[in-house]
């Protein structure tokens, strides 16, 4: 089996083949599904052992002190053999794990074989394929909670030890600082215990998760709105807890605590920071305080971790073992949430490369996990999963036939006639050969008869019913508010007309499905998403001139999308769906279109603070997609640009204006290296939609396209709140 190991002498981490453990009694044989990396304990761990010897002296005077106390009774030279053999080999990594009992040893008559269990210990909960775990270092997992989450399970209860050792009641006002996995999990299980919170860390990103997830403020430790936050919480009297879940060598951290805590105030640690406590001021205030020692009673204690002793309740009401049940049991009721922690999956065979990028600083996480293999919890053990529905098969009922080629004009009436309609839309096709503007329908009367008046409509109505009822009209323009496109599309295609939707198509994956169960139950398939992108001249001669692609390509999309006026509709994402959601599938569409595929994965980060996304596609040929959606720029820079690369060769588009194909000796414009007139699809997109109808012809994007950029869109929300890429099920 593999397992993740270190060379404290050198530093090497590895992916080691290690034998598989036995199954003792009195322990179990588990084999994991998921483990967490302690960002804090392990990494430290990991970095210590990247020092020279002279660093890992001064990092842990506690083993200097035994080497020279050996020195004194061994001999240099039998303590250096000694020292140099125990720091040149291998040692495990992990400590909080869950998994599937795969073996049940003597004695156990709690689980069984296939349970799902937590596991707790350094020795015993390790970042391996298959570990063997006494019985007071695992619990069975309570139904509900999932895989990933029950993993939390030991740094939950180092978290929750620290706030029994707290002693908080209801009421109280404390202060956690250091907001790093330990300190969100106390923030969280102090806000369950009716304790109102201040947290306190450099980090304006771990803040804000804190806030999200139950502070009542949190900010820098230098920051006046800290102390703020306090006064007006305690009436100025000061926290009635610190708990200190920091690390680090600064001394910041206990001076802090002596500032805010109230008079015979508690002070917990539960991290590893430095404890020069300033007498005077712990003195003044007669500061209680107070270490929490791991996960509770029962550590490092062999006869309760290797052989099973438990400690009777009556004496010791928390234990090890009873605060890991308690802990999964709070996720279990909801009062604890440990999926906003988790800022990165990955599977096991990446282990040594995501520990070096966590060391260097490449990969911000709070909490990361190993991904082992798929098990029962799919959408847990794997990274989120976003199931692309299924696009009927376009066998027709009986009795249908294709769409048939028209002799007279396409008649066309339009839902909705805003800005976009009538300043992108109706003045292309207004006046168009062989093009009747029928009806328009608006929820007012007079935007109707404007819309009539200005384009030439034959009737103006505010009546849907009758226009999707009205045999003479031949396709629906659906240009309204996104929260109404998918339902008016699946009218439209239930009443049998070809339908030009404005993106974007759904604001849901249960919209999306609704569009295609009514293709299947109504067999029309004559739909198209207002994708424009990808009908602009410019794009398509310097896709053209770019030529055909033998290898994978690299494709960078910078949007500046800029920021929107207050007020404006694109805001209110409680109705209307997110900005992106709303756009997106312009650029994804426009991505996939110039790779020639769908997307398989999508993975999405968002920067504290703003609204810029940074989103990667990967499509099945190993191409990726790079689409940088930013809300911060100036207005002065140009709104779209977009690189591709493949085969040496590079297509450069800067705003729809120029655009340039580098071939490795010279740079071709596309007609002119002058700017051009910026036209962005619009016109050709219509008029291969009107050709379409007229002539009964393929529709212009395949349905499977359409469905597959708009699931790739919305699962750009699931990618930002769940922190790992998305795979797309069932993408082709």
């Amino acid at each position: 089996m593999k397992q993740v190991v270190q060379n404290y002498k050198s530093g090497e981490l590895a992916l080691l083949d290690v034998p598989v453990p036995g199954c003792k009694p009195g322990g179990v044989l588990v084999r994991s599904a998921f483990s967490l990396i302690s960002t804090g304990t392990e990494l430290m761990k990991v970095s210590e052992a990247g020092m020279s010897m002279l660093g890992k002296a001064r990092s842990r005077p506690d083993q200097v002190a035994k080497v020279v106390q050996s020195v004194a009774s061994n001999g240099v030279p039998a303590t250096y053999r000694k020292v140099m053999g125990k720091l040149d080999s291998y040692t495990p990594l992990g400590y909080s794990l869950c998994g599937v009992v795969e073996q049940v040893g003597a004695g156990i008559d709690d689980v069984k074989v296939g349970d799902l269990v937590a596991c707790a210990g350094n020795e015993h909960a390790l970042h391996a394929e298959l570990n063997w775990v006494p019985k007071n270092l695992y619990v069975p997992v309570p139904d509900g909670v999932a895989p990933r989450h029950a993993a939390f399970g030991t740094v939950g209860s180092i978290a929750l030890q620290g706030v029994r050792q707290g002693e908080s009641r209801l009421g109280e006002v404390a202060l956690v600082i250091g907001l790093g996995l330990i300190g969100q999990l106390v923030v969280q299980l102090l806000n369950a215990s009716g304790v109102r919170v201040v947290g306190v860390d450099p980090d304006p990103s771990r803040c804000e998760l804190a806030e999200r997830l139950g502070a009542a403020a949190c900010g820098d430790p230098g920051s006046a709105s800290v102390e703020s936050a306090v006064a007006e919480l305690t009436g100025g009297m000061g926290v009635d807890q610190v708990y200190l879940a920091a690390g680090g060598s600064s001394n910041q951290p206990v001076e802090l605590a002596a500032r805010l805590c109230r008079d015979r105030g508690r002070v917990i640690d539960i991290g590893k920071c430095r404890l020069d406590l300033p007498w005077n001021a712990y003195y003044e205030k007669e500061l209680d305080v107070r270490f929490s020692r791991s996960y509770g009673p029962g550590r490092y204690d062999p006869e309760y971790e290797l052989q099973g002793r438990d400690y009777p309740i009556g004496y010791v009401r928390w234990t090890e073992r009873r605060n890991l049940g308690c802990f999964l049991d709070l996720i279990a009721r909801g009062s604890v949430d440990v999926e906003p922690l988790v800022s990165h999956v990955a599977g096991f065979e990446d282990a040594v490369e995501t520990y070096r990028r966590l060391e260097e600083g490449e990969l911000k996480a709070v909490a990361v996990l190993f991904r082992y293999a798929p098990g029962e919890d799919a959408a847990s053990v794997e990274a989120p999963e976003v199931t692309v529905p299924r696009v009927p098969e376009m066998a027709r009922p009986s009795g249908r036939t294709a769409p048939a080629r028209r002799s007279g004009p396409v008649r066309l009436a339009f839902v909705g006639a805003g800005n976009y309609a009538s300043s992108m839309l109706l003045p292309h096709l207004t006046g168009r050969d062989g093009v009747e503007l029928s009806t328009v329908v608006t929820t007012t009367a007079l935007s109707a008869a404007n819309a009539q008046r200005k384009f030439g409509f034959g009737k103006a109505t505010t009546d849907l019913d009758a226009v999707l009822g009205d045999p003479a009209v031949d396709a629906v323009f659906v240009v309204t508010r996104h929260s109404s496109h998918a339902e008016l599309t699946r009218r439209a295609l239930l009443a049998g007309k070809a339908v030009f939707v404005e993106k974007p198509l759904a604001l849901t994956e249960e919209e999306l499905a609704s569009v295609l169960a009514a293709v299947e139950e109504s067999g029309n398939d004559r739909i198209q998403v207002g994708f424009n992108r990808r009908f602009a001249p410019l794009l398509g001669e310097a896709r053209e001139l770019f030529g055909a692609r033998t290898g994978p390509a690299s494709l960078r999309y910078l949007v500046n999308a800029g920021r929107l006026d207050h007020g404006s509709w694109y805001l209110r994402q409680d109705t209307e769906g997110s900005r992106f959601a709303g756009e997106g599938g312009h650029f994804v569409d426009t991505a996939s279109w110039l790779l020639d595929a769908d997307p398989v994965s999508v993975y999405a980060a968002a920067p504290a603070g703003n609204e810029d996304l940074q989103i990667v596609l990967g499509y099945p040929d190993g191409s990726t997609a790079t689409i940088s959606y930013v809300t911060s720029g100036p207005a002065s820079f140009p709104k779209e640009t977009l690189d591709l690369i493949a085969d040496g060769k590079v297509l450069r588009l800067d705003d729809f204006t120029r655009a340039s194909v580098y071939d490795g000796r010279r740079r071709q414009w596309v007609g002119s290296r002058l700017p051009k007139t910026r036209d962005k699809g619009q016109n050709a997109e219509l008029a291969a939609f009107v050709k379409a109808v007229r002539t009964g012809g393929p529709m212009p994007v395949p349905l499977e396209s359409l469905a597959a950029t708009t699931t790739a869109t919305l699962a750009v929300r699931t990618a930002l709140a769940s922190g790992v890429p998305v795979t797309l099920a069932g993408a082709r």
